[in-house]
């Protein structure tokens, strides 16, 4: 039953650490408006790939960044040059003529997926302090196997928070018309936050 309990709380965190309109899962709305289904499937593949291995980094190495927090700070400090750096990218692609068919259907959507959760900067820490606190309250073991279980819950999870994304897109876009003509200026607006909101962190 243990082994349940930890693929469960897996699963709830990868979703619920995703749930909010940030990078991954705004991007495969794009994805899934402009280009449809089979490809956004194919971004969320890679993207839950590179969750599962940071969180996997998280877990296993939970003693090395809690005894060395300056590492933490580094990823911090990256991550505001890459949130900038994205918010550019997507400020200059919003200007170009929203078309709901993709111009492009030989880009590899996979490994889209795969370096846009890389940039990720702040998953490790994010999934390093949950599972701390889940194991300081006896929720959660960290060790094996149930490490394991709980990474692949969280891969799930997060697999199934972007494809709840892909499912509703259609209802996002009639609910929410601006998103489909507008989703790359809002992605633009999201990274240049998170930047800013990192730095502010930082300075605290």
């Amino acid at each position: 039953m243990s082994y349940v309990i930890h693929i469960f709380y897996g699963i709830v965190i990868g979703y619920l650490g995703l749930i909010s309109p940030g990078m991954l899962n705004m991007t495969i709305l794009r994805i899934r408006i402009n280009t449809g289904k089979y490809e956004s499937l194919k971004f969320a593949g890679g993207a839950s790939v590179i969750v599962l291995l940071q969180a996997g980094i998280a877990l296993f190495f939970a003693d090395f960044f809690v005894r060395n927090p300056r590492v933490i700070e580094i990823l911090k400090v990256a991550a505001i040059f890459v949130f900038i750096a994205l918010s550019v990218f997507f400020f200059f692609l919003s200007r170009k003529k929203f078309d709901s068919v993709s111009n492009s259907n030989h880009q590899n959507y996979f490994r889209n997926g795969v370096v846009m959760s890389l940039v990720n900067m702040l998953a490790i820490p994010f999934y390093l302090g949950i599972s701390i606190y889940l194991a300081s309250v006896n929720k959660i073991i960290i060790e094996q196997p149930f490490i394991v279980l709980f990474v692949t819950g969280v891969a799930i999870g997060s697999f199934l928070l972007f494809y709840t994304y892909i499912v509703f897109a259609e209802i996002i876009i009639k609910k929410v018309s601006f998103i489909a003509t507008n989703i790359n200026i809002i992605l633009s607006v999201l990274f240049f936050g998170l930047g800013i909101l990192t730095l502010i962190r930082i300075w605290q």
